[in-house]
């Protein structure tokens, strides 16, 4: 699903292959399975992982902003980073649908950016916090919402994040149909 169309048959009959031939007489049918497992979550990594990056950078820069230079009112810093967000997602699906011509794999990059992003995301507030941990920062930190909003936000993304990747997914399905059939003739 997360593959190009004509990549396919082939990467999915050579893990088969793989899988039948050397992994399982070597690591047995649990072994194999697990080693099977990998080789799929590789593909989602491979898709997800930029994504989940950018997301962190801009959860993470929001985050220090808010600890060491916080505003007086929050709501421009909000609404720039929640469309930064959303922008992000849709741009994921536009471009896992538009590359494999499939929802399938704009939903699943949705869901492996926002596992890659929470996990991230909070260990570097984990870092920020072990560094910078005065009353000062706590003040800061308390008036942003605190640290409950820092360390469960990146988990909620995954929702919104996938609904978001799914329309970016549908105008990179229909982009890829249009613009792509036009390419081969």
């Amino acid at each position: 699903m997360l593959l190009k169309p004509e990549d396919r048959e082939s990467v999915s009959g050579d893990l088969l292959e793989e899988y039948r031939e050397s992994v399982c007489p070597s690591r047995g049918r649990a072994g194999a399975d697990l080693w099977y497992v990998g080789q799929v979550t590789g593909f989602l990594w491979r898709a997800a992982w930029p994504w989940g990056v950018l997301f962190s950078a801009s959860f993470v820069g929001r985050t220090a902003l808010d600890w060491f230079d916080p505003p007086a009112d929050f709501r421009m810093r909000a609404t720039v980073t929640t469309y930064t967000a959303v922008s992000l997602f849709v741009a994921a699906g536009f471009w896992a649908a538009w590359r494999a011509r499939s929802l399938g794999a704009a939903a699943l990059t949705a869901i492996g950016t926002s596992i890659i992003a929470a996990i991230v995301s909070i260990s570097s507030a984990l870092v920020m916090l072990a560094i910078w941990h005065d009353p000062q920062t706590f003040g800061a930190i308390d008036h942003s919402g605190g640290l409950g909003e820092v360390f469960t936000l990146p988990l909620f993304v995954i929702v919104p994040g996938t609904v978001c990747a799914l329309v970016g997914g549908i105008v990179g399905r229909i982009a890829a149909s249009v613009f792509r059939s036009h390419a081969v003739e």
